[in-house]
């Protein structure tokens, strides 16, 4: 049975088991998950353990096995205009659906006002981080980093993907026996976290049922009544992200049947459903890109490090519809202008807001005050942190989706065939 698999029955038993520890309110069952929740939390540790010798491994080897500094900009110029391009079709869905829909007007002022005050302490404290996010500037500047140690310590990927790009162009140009004896050093590094990934990955199966049924057992079906419309519209925007611009990108700009693309990646989406973070997937995503698609160590080491940092097209459609729904509730008209300037600023704010904890939070309060709703901001927050956390799995699935297909689109345009791994190469596709 193929890992994938596994990690997929670990996941619906997780649901299962979690939504009768719900509804019955069996406090012994919620218990129990508590109690085996630590192996979720340690599955994410040691991914994320070799998220840092991984970056800086094989962007190392990608960057200066290119030979050709017009090449690396050229693959950087064309994967820029593609995130933000994804990014501004995934808002304009969700602006879209939320005006046809209308989920704000679906749900009455007592529940608004129940919903604001459970959850008003922890929507201040969102935003008085977000008050605290960098100027434009300050994101710049923080995007070369002082000391590269600590920025790999401290797990800012920007700061070190900038480093790491920088350095291996520098060594494109340093004599070639020098330069191999580093890449072998980093070939080296690479290959064994390879491996680690290997040996994590077995645990993915238990850590994603653990996982999941802590977070279903807890999430109040009442709740999720309340603002069933908001999230049902946020998740069929993200499916019809998914399943239509990527099919479409794939199908008609990468030449591979859809069906055989999501098969061949639905790996790193179900780990990035259950640990809500690109960052803790981006190892399984870098190697099923490189072993189940056949992308190049150059394109994919490229790519979706900087993917993981600020592709953010699930995360955007969401800031989209909770921009509409908070306005809607309290009844502020959006004018096309005002529509126009949120794709504009969740746009460009998926990048501005790169590498800062609580991004999510910061992208919208970066929109709802770019449309007048700064005032609202609180209670608006208030109104959907309730939900946020399942929301929050399901667009992390879509930005990991969504840098697997960019990473295809450019290794397709840089010539690529795309031919995976065949079974029996000593690091195919894992079966265990």
């Amino acid at each position: 049975m193929q890992l994938y698999t596994k990690i997929l029955i670990g996941l619906v038993l997780g649901v299962v088991v979690g939504l009768v520890a719900n509804v019955l309110a069996l406090t012994w069952l919620q218990s129990a998950l508590a109690f085996i929740e630590p192996v979720g939390t340690a599955f994410i540790r040691l991914i994320t353990m070799v998220v840092v010798p991984l970056v800086a491994a094989s962007l190392l080897i990608g960057t200066a096995s290119l030979g050709d500094l017009r090449k690396l900009g050229r693959i950087g110029g064309k994967t820029v205009v593609y995130y933000l391009s994804t990014t501004a079709v995934a808002v304009t869905i969700g602006i879209v659906l939320s005006n046809v829909v209308q989920p704000g007007g679906r749900i009455d002022a007592a529940t608004r006002d129940t919903l604001s005050a459970a959850f008003a302490e922890e929507a201040g404290q969102r935003v008085a981080l977000a008050a605290e996010k960098p100027s434009i500037q300050e994101t710049l500047l923080g995007m070369i980093p002082t000391n590269p140690i600590q920025a790999a310590a401290n797990m800012e990927l920007l700061p070190l993907i900038v480093f790491t790009i920088l350095f291996g162009a520098a060594l494109t140009l340093v004599a070639e026996e020098r330069r191999r004896a580093v890449l072998t050093f980093a070939e080296g590094v690479n290959d064994a976290v390879m491996v680690l990934i290997d040996w994590i990955m077995k645990l993915a199966p238990y850590a994603v049922f653990a996982l999941i049924a802590t977070v279903v057992s807890q999430f109040g079906l009442d709740l999720l009544r309340s603002l069933l419309v908001y999230t049902l519209t946020v998740t069929a925007g993200l499916l019809l992200h998914a399943l239509g611009t990527f099919s479409f990108i794939i199908r008609f700009l990468v030449k591979m049947n859809p069906v055989t693309f999501f098969r061949r990646v639905a790996e790193a989406p179900l780990v990035a459903f259950s640990t809500s973070s690109s960052n803790a997937t981006l190892p399984v995503t870098m190697e099923t890109a490189e072993e189940n698609l056949g992308i190049s160590r150059e394109v994919s080491s490229f790519v979706l490090p900087l993917g993981a940092t600020i592709n953010m097209d699930g995360t955007a459609l969401y800031q989209a519809v909770a921009t509409m729904f908070i306005a809607q509730i309290y009844g502020i008209p959006l004018d096309i202008g005002a529509q126009l300037t949120i794709v504009l600023t969740a746009t460009l704010a998926s990048i501005g807001a790169a590498g800062v904890p609580s991004a999510g939070i910061i992208i919208l309060v970066l929109v709802l005050q770019s449309v007048g709703l700064g005032t609202q901001a609180a209670a608006g927050i208030a109104l959907i942190l309730g939900v946020d956390r399942i929301l929050d799995m399901l667009r992390t699935a879509v930005n990991v989706t969504g840098d697997l297909t960019a990473a295809s689109f450019i290794a397709r345009t840089e010539g690529e065939a795309l031919v995976p791994r065949p079974m029996d190469h000593p690091v195919a596709m894992r079966k265990v």
